[in-house]
């Protein structure tokens, strides 16, 4: 089975989660942490052991979805999820009709033979939705995404896909594994700006999109298979129409940032923050500077930075020198910072 952590994502936090975990622990106390980019949901993951209350958002459908399964308050029959897990894991692609999925995405994301058995069972999801819960339905959407990710011919994004002559059929139907968190979690997909208006918290964990790399393009497979609405695609990687696009991403990036800060209603602020500024790639190179980070930080109340070595993501066409990840701790009101 799956956990949340089972997947590829750029800027995921995973190997950096016990020292993010070591920071928040001895310099922050409070009862309720805002995941204001919950991004891969890893980071509440951990966190959730530490606070009694966990407040998630990311604006990108897949990843609300995969929320409500892991986290979600509805309830589920593990019979129903069990039952369907089987019969997607006998499906003989031979025996299926080509699909919306398969004449886009075979032979480029994935075999033909396993985009046939994708499109089937996220067709078969659609049309069994009325007969599920909505938690079941989540759960099991939510084991496609992961399912078809841990086969996915890519590096890692779905930017565009390798360029290979034969695609091995590798795809296997496997089921994540839900918790069950009570009313711990709450889960939102918002602009992060807009909520920020609207959460009082303890803590706010702050780790924005810093490049020009929009998460919803990224990621448009995952999104399109959430959504379902079978939009016309376009270009060699196969993407539809642009939409959900991210102000962090834009030139804009220190306004909304400071904005956003400005807004949070928090005892502390965590922001997470690498050294790519200066990469010799335009796309990688962060909106916003480090410098730019440290006086909107420092105008809300005393802030402290600590940094580790750490290997990026990296696709193969960026060169980074001795990268760096920044954990910027503020302690809201304090030493000059608003009251």
């Amino acid at each position: 089975m799956f956990s949340i952590s089972n997947r590829r994502y750029t800027g995921s936090k995973y190997k950096l989660l016990d020292w993010i975990e070591e920071l928040i622990t001895e310099n922050c106390e409070g009862e309720t942490f805002f995941d204001v980019f919950a991004g891969t949901g890893v980071v509440s993951d951990r966190m959730k052991k530490h606070f009694s209350h966990i407040i998630m958002n990311d604006f990108l459908y897949s990843n609300e979805i995969i929320y409500n399964a892991f986290f979600g308050t509805g309830q589920y029959n593990p019979d129903t999820i069990k039952q369907h897990e089987q019969k997607y894991q006998s499906l003989h692609a031979k025996k299926l009709n080509k699909n919306y999925f398969s004449e886009n995405f075979g032979a480029k994301y994935f075999s033909e033979y396993d985009a046939k058995i994708i499109g089937y069972i996220r067709e078969d999801i659609k049309r069994n939705k009325k007969l599920l819960s909505d938690r079941e339905y989540f759960i099991l959407l939510a084991s496609l995404l992961y399912s078809m990710d841990k086969v996915a011919n890519t590096v890692g994004h779905y930017d565009a896909y390798r360029k290979i002559d034969s695609i091995n059929d590798r795809f296997k139907y496997e089921l994540i594994k839900p918790e069950n968190c009570g009313e711990k979690f709450e889960i939102y997909r918002e602009d992060s700006n807009t909520l920020a208006r609207k959460i009082h918290a303890d803590i706010a964990f702050v780790d924005p999109p810093y490049n020009s790399r929009q998460y919803s393009r990224f990621y448009h497979v995952l999104e399109n298979v959430t959504l379902w609405k079978k939009p016309k695609l376009e270009g060699t990687a196969l993407k539809p129409k642009a939409e959900n696009m991210s102000d962090y991403c834009r030139k804009n990036a220190p306004e909304v940032f400071g904005d956003l800060i400005d807004n949070l209603d928090v005892k502390y602020i965590i922001v997470t923050y690498n050294n790519t500024f200066n990469s010799k790639s335009s796309s990688s190179q962060n909106k916003i500077t480090l410098e730019e980070i440290k006086n909107i930080l420092s105008s809300k109340g005393e802030t402290m930075v600590y940094e580790k070595k750490h290997q990026c993501f990296n696709a193969g066409k960026t060169e980074f020198d001795d990268h760096k990840e920044l954990v910027f701790i503020t302690k809201v009101g304090v030493k000059g910072g608003k009251e």
